[in-house]
């Protein structure tokens, strides 16, 4: 996807006729522009210059947004491009335009109101001389209307283009005020000559010129506000290109030397010293550190660092001096690829905001006709021209289509903003508006819930308690099992010495054996070594109890004696049975999944909390459970590893534990970087916080012009006598945008950790039999025979993001059972339970944007 910066928009009707003129060039797949960043993503098969030409006759300006990256050659330069390209240029010219206007205004308004309305004095000249009164109006409301003429430039010609925008209902209000107010004076002229004092007197208060310029002032302080206010939603993502370090202390040729970051490649040796920032992402190869990863996790307390640890960048070292090998560098490191992230979120719509985007494509033209009928009813019910004429001004400039355009962009920037700051990173707007919308968790055991390390848990000696570790170290060192890793730590805590062993066999039956100092030592599981040594019952009961708490009891043996029984476990996070229990709160069926046996997963799984424990699935089956969780309701998977990818991808919002694995990260729609669950709930808080605000946005700004376009208009003058002044309207307008933007900042003070006010789904459900969902699902398959399977040829995907995007589509169709997808060779491969179409999965792939240049059945 091609970026490119919009200038001159000025509201959703600008966005829309943007959209429309590039969507419409032979080629384009997809065209997103956002008023909020001024930003445009085009997708397809088209030039730059073509889309450039399509933006410029649609009368606004384009540029690619990485013409920097493409002149200089590296990431710093796109960074600092798109940092420029975030600054606020806006609020310095209105705030020159406002003083300006100001400076103007006021003798404006004191001749106006301050002598006809209060008597105010003016110079003698002016006693009794109406003319050059209306002159002296004319000329300070023909000078604000120059200072402000830029939204008369940009509104007529959206008129030209047929595409008017809020600032050509600006432009039409205050000319028409001036206009007609220049005619009156004109007339006055008339009545001087003929001495007609009453008529004179009378077209003096006819003048509008007042309401033409205060119309412009007040317009502009809006939007001075309005700018202001929309700079403050991108601090976040600006806050984190500041964070980019510049430059890196690498070691070449033997030499320390300081180089731009751009020059650091992978496998560079590069120094940190105390207080520095970590360049680029990397594996410490000497010395050790705290290190502060509050920039990119949110979590304030530092991270111990030693050889062979991952350091990323941006971080801050603290106390140590460390060298490290770089592993990712420029667009790859792990600060870039946020970056990416929070501005790719930024830069895509929620599917809330289609309504928005229809309804800001037809506001303008309709509200011109609304302007133009109340003027025209006005007349024929006797109305004078200049009442009927402000009737139709107050109805242009009351109307505003940016609070309606604002609403959601806004409200999408300012909570993906702070999910970055909390190490919660949303890669789409789709995902921060439908994470909160789940119904089931699913989450891995392995990594998730527990630690994904074993540990010993337990030591039960049948004697010697020396001796049994002794020899459990001397056997487990040998072996490469993840359990036999608990058992050596353990052991190396205890500061016992590994004593050699002899002809190490791994034994069929889940056992080891060696031979040291001529008597045979065993290992295992209950069955093995039972088989070997007799077993005291009453260590057996012991071993049992440990068993049904979830943890694995290895047995040891020496000769013809049982040495005892070491149990190892691997360990609940600390926080995993509150997230459940959280989640629960939150009226969600919680669900684990693990490769454990039955006995051992229901421990866990009552320890942890949750509704429900599907156990004994294989990492290929993972994917089949959550197709089945699916028929329930909304589902979130929750993994960390490899094997969760085909899951993540499934379910209709994978949910990746940051410190996992990269395909899995990859896979997913959320990343949890601070690898805690407990940032599970707060995902599903935030964005169940942040779709309220959009909701809340959209109520107001529909609110605002229902209400006041009718009083505008004036419909509410016979029955009540209210009437609103056109300066009311544009004072109203100027405050709506404001409004609109402020409600979305509030969400900066929203607390993600905070489950005081949770409250459960109005939807919930509940699965008790997802081990029956999957049997039946697998008696279905094996009941039809092999599914029938067609081969979708797909242009236009270039990562594994693509490669799931197009998985998600075509496995939501009824009837497709899996989907299996490569953007490598441009295909995707799909099984069918029953017939499906080829224009159906056609369809489904390109609504996202995707090409399909043939379908064929295999």
């Amino acid at each position: 996807m091609k970026q490119y910066t919009v200038s001159g928009m000025s509201c959703a009707a600008c966005q829309a006729r943007v959209e429309k003129a590039v969507s419409k060039l032979p080629g384009v797949k997809s065209c997103s522009v956002s008023l909020l960043t001024n930003s445009m993503g085009v997708e397809g098969d088209v030039t730059s210059s073509e889309v450039i030409q399509a933006v410029e006759a649609a009368g606004y300006g384009a540029a690619e947004k990485d013409a920097a990256e493409q002149s200089h050659g590296s990431y710093q330069a796109k960074l600092a491009a798109e940092e420029d390209a975030l600054k606020d240029r806006e609020t310095p010219k209105m705030k020159r335009r406002l003083i300006a206007s100001i400076v103007f205004l006021l003798p404006l308004l004191y001749l106006t109101m301050g002598h006809m309305m209060w008597k105010w004095p003016l110079p003698a000249f002016f006693d009794g001389n109406h003319v050059a009164m209306g002159l002296l109006q004319l000329l300070l409301a023909a000078i604000i209307m120059v200072v402000n003429q830029k939204f008369f430039v940009n509104g007529f010609k959206s008129l030209f283009h047929g595409a008017p925008n809020m600032d050509a209902l600006i432009a039409i209000g205050s000319s028409a005020a001036f206009l007609y107010s220049t005619v009156i004076l004109f007339l006055m002229t008339r009545a001087v000559v003929d001495g007609d004092q009453a008529k004179v007197t009378e077209y003096m208060m006819e003048f509008y010129f007042e309401t033409a310029a205060m119309v412009l002032a007040l317009i502009t302080v809006g939007k001075m506000l309005e700018a202001y206010s929309k700079g403050k939603t991108t601090s976040a993502l600006k806050s984190l290109m500041k964070l980019a370090p510049k430059t890196a202390r690498v070691v070449r040729n033997g030499e320390e030397v300081t180089v731009p970051v751009d020059s650091v490649r992978v496998g560079d040796i590069f120094r940190v010293k105390p207080g520095e920032n970590i360049p680029v992402d990397g594996l410490v190869v000497a010395g050790n550190s705290a290190v502060n990863e509050a920039a990119l996790t949110g979590e304030s307390l530092p991270v111990d660092k030693a050889v062979g640890d991952e350091v990323k960048s941006a971080t801050l070292n603290q106390s140590g001096f460390l060298e490290c090998r770089a592993t990712r560098v420029g667009e790859d490191s792990t600060l870039a690829q946020i970056i990416k992230m929070v501005s790719d979120a930024a830069a895509t719509k929620a599917p809330v905001a289609r309504l928005a985007d229809q309804i800001s494509g037809v506001f303008v033209p309709a509200v011109i006709l609304v302007a133009v009928v109340t003027t025209v009813i006005w007349l024929l019910v006797g109305g004078s021209i200049g009442f009927s004429l402000a009737r139709g001004i107050a109805v242009l400039v009351v109307s505003c289509p940016c609070a309606l355009g604002l609403a959601t962009p806004v409200a999408i920037m300012v909570g993906n903003g702070v999910g970055a700051r909390q190490g919660i990173l949303f890669k789409n707007a789709e995902a921060l508006q439908e994470t909160g919308n789940v119904q089931i968790v699913a989450l891995d055991k392995t990594g998730t819930i527990t630690n994904g390390t074993p540990v010993v848990t337990d030591v039960l000696a049948n004697g010697d308690r020396d001796k049994l570790l002794r020899a459990a170290y001397a056997l487990e060192a040998k072996s490469e099992h993840p359990l036999a890793k608990a058992v050596v730590a353990y052991a190396k805590e205890q500061g016992l010495p590994l004593e050699e062993v002899d002809d190490f066999a791994a034994l069929p039956g889940n056992g080891l054996s060696a031979r040291q100092n001529g008597t045979t030592l065993f290992a295992g599981n209950l069955s093995f070594v039972r088989g070997k040594v007799a077993i005291p019952a009453e260590l057996e009961t012991a071993a049992d109890a440990l068993a049904a708490v979830g943890k694995t009891p290895l047995y040891f043996a020496a000769g013809q004696e049982l040495l005892g029984v070491i149990a190892v476990a691997d360990t609940m996070k600390e926080d995993s049975a509150e997230a459940i229990a959280e989640l629960k709160r939150l009226g969600i069926h919680v669900v684990m999944l693990t490769g454990d046996n039955q006995k051992t997963a229901e421990a866990i799984g009552k320890q942890a909390g949750v509704n429900e424990v599907v156990a004994g699935v294989l990492p290929d089956g993972k994917e089949a459970v959550i197709r089945a969780l699916r028929e329930k309701g909304k589902v979130a998977m929750v993994g960390d590893g490899i094997n969760d990818a085909p899951a993540l991808t499934r379910a209709d919002i994978g949910i990746a534990i940051g410190a996992g694995a990269d395909v899995a990260i990859d896979a997913a729609d959320v990343v949890l970087m601070k690898s805690r669950l407990t940032d599970v709930t707060a995902a599903i808080r935030l964005s169940r916080a942040t779709y309220r605000n959009i909701l809340e946005n959209l109520f107001w700004a529909l609110i605002y012009n229902v209400l006041l376009v009718p009083t505008a208009a004036g419909a509410y003058l016979h029955f009540f006598g209210i009437a609103m002044n056109p300066m009311l309207g544009a004072a109203a307008m100027s405050l709506s945008s404001v409004c609109v933007v402020s409600n979305a900042l509030r969400l900066n003070l929203f607390r993600v950790h905070d489950a005081r006010h949770d409250k459960p789904l109005r939807h919930h459900v509940t699965v008790n039999q997802t081990g029956r969902l999957l049997e039946a699902a697998s008696a279905e398959k094996s009941a039809k025979g092999d599914f029938m399977k067609k081969e979708l040829t797909i242009k236009g995907m270039m990562c594994g993001h693509c490669e799931a995007t197009v998985k998600k589509a075509l496995e939501a169709l009824p009837g497709v059972e899996s989907a299996a997808v490569s953007h490598e060779k441009g295909d995707a491969v799909v099984e069918l339970s029953k017939e499906v179409s080829d224009e159906a999965l056609k369809q489904a792939v390109e609504e996202k944007d995707y090409e399909v240049t043939g379908v064929k059945s295999l």
